[in-house]
């Protein structure tokens, strides 16, 4: 892999000065400029654009999120690795949705750093490993939502274990003409002509294995 060109975008020089250290010590690795703030940052890369930018969120004049979105609209190849203190799922979730290709925690940064700058440039996602909670958490809250109620079913795992419905109708308590609005509903949902479609439907969702 060819020498990666890495800006830093950060508005604590400190910061900036330990994070080039990090990086320098590597091979293949060149930082190329630095920015203490998101429009200072935009300024430089009309100059020169880096393989990958690493962006504080919380920067002053233009914040992290705004400037990674404006930079994916100029420069959509540069990789973008945001850095913050913050631990939170909301920073995380815009922080990905603005475009970003890694989210690293600045108190991981010195164990993480390198593994962040290795992943993004495969073409892949890097989050922090302490933020696992939060990235499961979104990955839950983005889980499309199941279409069937708990009777719905229930009423599907026994017309797929080939009762009647008025078999069904004597196990639930309920009318045989109550069962068959049930499965009109769900062929309706499911958008499902016939039985057999259903029972498909039933074994690759689990529901056939599911204790209802």
């Amino acid at each position: 892999m060819s020498t990666c060109s890495i800006v830093l975008a950060d508005d604590h020089a400190m910061f900036r000065k330990g994070v080039r250290r990090i990086i320098e010590a590597a091979a293949g690795l060149t930082v190329i400029g630095e920015a203490a703030d998101g429009l200072e940052l935009l300024e430089l890369l009309k100059q020169t654009q880096p393989e990958i930018i690493l962006l504080d969120i919380s920067m002053p004049n233009l914040r992290g999120l705004e400037a990674t979105r404006e930079i994916k609209k100029l420069y959509p190849k540069v990789r973008i690795i945001l850095l913050t203190m913050h631990r939170t799922k909301e920073f995380l979730q815009q922080g990905l949705e603005a475009g970003a290709e890694g989210f690293l925690l600045k108190e991981d940064a010195d164990f993480e750093l390198m593994r962040a700058i290795q992943t993004v440039r495969q073409g892949k996602k890097f989050i922090s490993p302490l933020l696992s909670d939060e990235l499961a958490e979104l990955a839950l809250h983005d889980r499309p939502a199941d279409p069937l109620t708990h009777r719905e079913k229930t009423i599907v795992k026994l017309l797929a274990e080939g009762k009647s419905p008025k078999e069904i109708a004597d196990l639930l308590y309920i009318s045989i003409f109550t069962v068959r609005r049930h499965r009109d509903n769900i062929m309706r949902k499911l958008k499902l002509k016939k039985l057999a479609d259903l029972v498909r439907y039933a074994i690759g969702a689990g529901i056939t294995t599911d204790a209802l």
